[in-house]
């Protein structure tokens, strides 16, 4: 029986003494073994006994079949050089924890994939404990790993993901060469940059080779600061993002415009309803609302690639062509010879491309393209430095949907640890297995 309940219950380094049934509950007395009896919560190491057993205290285990099971122990305190007077470590449970081991794995496995209230029934818990689960088993992963987050990073991406109301925002650190998630913070400034590099060691901050970003500033002046050596790349997604919203800009004004000119050439009547007889538009405020129907739906047109047109967005942009003037395609030009810049193969073919681009969109008079213009001479380095392979800052983007979806899935986070551990044991490496299974193989 002894062996069948170390088994089950996952008691490598305990004996155990009596075994009792509360009610619908199963009670187990235990205690640890005399080579893991003794030891500092803090450390590990082993110490001197300070004062006896206090009261008998109890720790959840995993459920047997359809009963509660608890285990009972009573823990001597213990006096360790370092730490001071603690209470005695257990070989079963996390300090600081009214829970066994494998029931916090068990609890944060369902904890990455269900609201909070989902675990709290299975669990039988209360909600607000599956907070605490995710931060003490996020701890222990990350204890065990036993060398730092950034250790080995060489390409990495910055962006930040929307975590609560009111542009509240989580500060998320890609991998681009593990491809997972290696820091967050919650928070958004110029000072959250800095706590992610603050404690890394010289040697590990000039092994950063690059680094990407979208063009928020809040992340390019530390970063650069921090990382001299790195070279700074800009998302090529945000460049074509800004370049497309300014035809779009154009549009809206140039359909406004034609709104206007062709209601102030329209001749107001006396009641609403259809126009009788004689009371029809004149002729001169036909073309004004003609043009004004030719840009009217003409976003999508005006956004996607020209090879992705379909016929009546091609037969639209013709129309548009003749009808709307040239102010409209002056805007739409420059797009498509942006697109062309992270299109490239190498960066040595992308080098001269954006000279060229720059000078025509500051030539042209479409205020929407003089401003992201602007925008983008200052950015030129990175712009061609994403166009390298492994740069850009696509996997950050693809993370930080992951890390926005978890957060919104979790329904119960009720402090900043919460709310960091979460996607850490979703989107990083360190991810939390159910108790007695074997890690996943990778395919070769």
């Amino acid at each position: 029986m002894d062996r069948m309940l170390r088994h089950a219950l996952a008691l490598a380094h305990a004996v155990i003494e009596y075994a009792r049934i509360e009610g619908d509950a199963v009670v187990v007395g235990v205690r640890p073994r005399k080579s893991h009896a003794l030891r500092c919560p803090a450390c590990g190491g082993k110490c001197a006994c300070y004062d006896g057993p206090p009261s008998p205290g109890r720790r959840r285990a995993m459920e047997l079949a359809r009963s509660e099971c608890f285990l009972e122990y009573r823990p001597s305190r213990v006096s360790c050089p370092e730490h001071g007077v603690l209470v005695g470590a257990v070989p079963w449970a996390r300090r600081g924890s009214r829970l066994t081991r494998g029931f916090e794995d068990w609890a944060a496995c369902l904890a990455v994939r269900c609201t909070a209230s989902a675990v709290a029934g299975p669990a039988r818990i209360e909600w607000h404990a599956a907070g605490g689960i995710r931060t003490r088993v996020y701890a222990g992963l990350e204890a065990a790993r036993g060398c730092g987050r950034f250790d080995g990073v060489r390409r990495m991406g910055i962006d930040e993901a929307s975590c609560k109301k009111g542009h509240k925002c989580l500060a998320v650190v890609a991998g681009h060469d593990r491809g997972c998630l290696i820091w967050a913070h919650e928070g958004c400034g110029r000072e959250v940059p800095g706590l992610s590099f603050g404690g890394l060691t010289r040697e590990r901050r000039r092994a950063i080779e690059a680094a990407a970003a979208d063009g928020a500033r809040w992340i390019r002046a530390p970063a650069r600061r921090r990382r001299p050596n790195a070279r700074w790349a800009m998302d090529p997604f945000h460049v074509v993002q800004w370049m497309n919203d300014a035809p779009d800009g154009v549009r809206r004004e140039g359909w406004q415009a034609a709104k206007g000119a062709a209601r102030d050439a329209t001749p107001r009547r006396s009641r609403p309803g259809r126009p009788k007889k004689g009371e029809e538009a004149p002729a001169e405020a036909k073309a004004p609302k003609e043009a004004a129907g030719s840009i009217k739906g003409s976003r999508f047109a005006l956004a996607k690639n020209p090879g992705s047109l379909t016929d009546a967005q091609r037969a639209r942009l013709e129309s548009l062509k003749r009808k709307a003037g040239s102010r409209l395609f002056r805007a739409w030009g420059p797009k498509e010879d942006l697109g062309a810049v992270s299109r490239t193969g190498t960066a040595g073919e992308a080098e001269a491309l954006p000279d060229a681009w720059l000078h025509d969109a500051a030539c042209c008079r479409a205020a929407p393209v003089v401003a992201v213009e602007e925008k983008a001479h200052g950015r030129r380095a990175g712009i061609v430095a994403a166009v390298e392979p492994g740069i850009g800052n696509g996997r950050a983007e693809a993370i930080d949907n992951k890390v926005k979806v978890t957060v919104r899935m979790g329904c119960g986070l009720r402090n900043t640890d919460d709310l960091v551990s979460l996607p850490m044991l979703r989107c990083s490496d360190c991810r939390p297995r159910l108790p007695g299974r074997q890690a996943a193989k990778k395919a070769a």
